[in-house]
């Protein structure tokens, strides 16, 4: 590796070692990019909350270059990464020598070509190349804006961008300069110009509690019944009707999908509550707020309450965009892509000029032994830094 791939690398092992699994808190890993980011110059802004279970989590917001100014760049990531359980990592079989002991999940290792480590693809390597970018750009040499942005809880429903995007006065700012933004999710470096968004409903039916023995009990199941046959209908009707469908996308359907749960743990017992939450993707040009409506009419004439847990919209840019074709130019991509997963972005639809971009595989992300190949490290900080100067500097070539 040269020198920027090297302190990309090492950049993203401090990263990994912070433990930042969504179910707890992710407040170290902010204070540690606040740190670095006020250490190269960058004001920042961090944004506290608690999650529904009393966890403290934190996203920050930092930016550097003249005080009024339009473009420039925007870097978006996140600190939390999924659960560890039944981590494998780098196995003994991988190496002739081998680990003395078995690889931790927070412990990177750098074996061969690969750096393993819970986060390493997604997208804790990813931060690191950027931040190593940014190192080789002096501060002097900037004509616009940078901004980092690094949110919490993307893993379990983009509730920090969320409170980025309603909280955040430099987001704010952000927006109003009209920088072009880059979520650094894992692409291969391919540029991808839209995601599908993510909206999630809920519905509850309440009943009794008692033996099913007796009479005491009225079971939450039954008022449900009915709401589920419905759900299943409009399942079906979103994988034929034109209005749901959309061929740019792989699947071309919105992924209507059904959950349940009574809770009961005994069959002799009446549930007293049947709640049913559906997820589904809608893409550019859909009406998605349309089903929503529906949904909750249904609800409501089968005596259950109704709520919408999640509004998250797509994601889409022009493919034949000016900054598109400047992103692939520079990527060496070729031609954008869509992909049917969604990222943080689909609550930082404000902001005019946003893709998807960044080092590592999705075939990685989330496995049992997580890891980015150092050519994509090294390959994503040297990609990252021709945008930087591209976009941001004043000796762009």
């Amino acid at each position: 590796m040269n020198g920027l791939g090297a302190r990309a690398l090492e950049l993203a092992m401090q990263l990994i070692r912070i433990p930042t699994v969504s179910r707890d808190s992710n407040h170290a890993a902010t204070l540690f990019l606040e740190n670095w980011l006020k250490e190269h110059g960058f004001i920042t802004e961090v944004l506290t909350y608690h999650d529904f279970k009393g966890v403290l989590k934190s996203s920050v917001i930092g930016r550097r270059g003249p005080a009024k100014s339009t473009g420039g760049v925007a870097y978006f990531c996140h600190t939390d990464v999924v659960p560890a359980e039944g981590w494998v990592g780098l196995k003994e079989s991988d190496s002739l020598q081998g680990p003395t002991q078995p690889q931790q999940p927070f412990t990177p290792v750098v074996m061969g070509d690969r750096l393993y480590g819970r986060g390493a693809c997604d997208m804790k390597g990813s931060a690191a190349a950027f931040l190593a970018a940014i190192e080789q750009c002096p501060v002097e040499e900037q004509a616009a804006p940078i901004y980092v942005v690094a949110t919490a809880d993307e893993e379990v429903g983009f509730y920090g961008a969320a409170d980025v995007a309603a909280r955040s006065q430099l987001y704010r700012q952000l927006v109003d300069e009209k920088v072009a933004g880059i979520i650094g999710e894992p692409t291969e470096l391919s540029v991808v110009h839209a995601h599908k968004g993510m909206y999630v409903l809920k519905a509850t039916s309440s009943g009794r509690a008692a033996h099913s023995s007796t009479r005491e009990g009225l079971n939450a199941n039954l008022a449900m019944i009915d709401f589920l046959y419905e759900m299943k209908r409009l399942h079906d009707q979103t994988l034929t009707d034109p209005a749901w469908l959309d061929a740019r996308f792989d699947p071309p359907w919105i992924s209507w999908n059904i959950g349940i749960n009574d809770f009961t743990h005994v069959v002799n017992m009446t549930p007293a509550q049947s709640v049913c939450t559906v997820s589904f993707r809608p893409m550019p040009d859909q009406q998605p707020d349309e089903l929503v409506a529906q949904v909750e009419q249904i609800a409501a004439a089968c005596g259950l309450t109704f709520e919408v847990i999640r509004r998250g919209q797509p994601l889409y840019l022009d493919p034949e965009s000016p900054f598109v074709k400047t992103m692939c130019e520079l990527s060496g991509s070729g031609s954008s892509q869509t992909v049917s997963y969604g990222t943080d972005g689909t609550m930082f639809t404000e902001i005019e000029q946003m893709i998807v971009l960044g080092p590592g595989s999705i075939r990685q992300a989330h496995t049992a032994d997580e890891f980015i190949t150092l050519e994509q490290l090294q390959s994503g900080a040297e990609l990252y830094s021709r945008i930087i100067r591209q976009l941001v500097s004043n000796q762009s070539e």
